[in-house]
């Protein structure tokens, strides 16, 4: 929408600076606007959609993530915890797919596919209350005192 006024002040031949300060944008925007003006009109300045990466995985190949994601860590070989990381993640989409993230990337694509941070909302099942607490108040009572 922008760039339209901006391709009618181009027409009458407004300074950069004054189609960026009426405008409120960058001259360097309008720069890029008035060049590709010049080499393609009007079609030169429609909209290419968001910017941004695109995703690297197909649809059958999420569809598959999603899956193994939901198998669980111990059976891609993680047996100490039961927690994906972005890490552990990333290095199944490795082996899986072949293909390289970077743990923000990771994370972007765990959101795509609708997955979002998660704290466990209950304790482990291993969890001793009685041992915990004969802790706190014997070896935590003698390392404060």
């Amino acid at each position: 929408m922008l760039e339209n006024h901006a391709r009618q002040m181009f027409v009458v031949e407004v300074p950069a600076t004054q189609v960026a300060a009426r405008l409120r944008v960058s001259t360097k925007s309008v720069y890029q606007w008035r060049r590709r003006w010049r080499v393609g009109g009007q079609a030169g300045l429609a909209s290419t959609g968001p910017g941004g990466a695109t995703c690297r995985l197909s649809a059958e190949q999420l569809a598959r993530l999603r899956a193994e994601l939901d198998l669980g860590p111990a059976a891609h070989g993680w047996r100490e915890d039961q927690r994906w990381t972005l890490a552990r993640i990333s290095t199944l989409i490795g082996r899986l797919f072949h293909v390289s993230y970077t743990l923000r990337g990771t994370s972007y694509l765990l959101h795509r596919i609708g997955y979002t941070p998660q704290v466990p909302k209950h304790r482990a099942t291993q969890r001793d209350e009685a041992a915990i607490a004969a802790w706190r108040t014997e070896t935590w009572a003698k390392a404060r005192g």
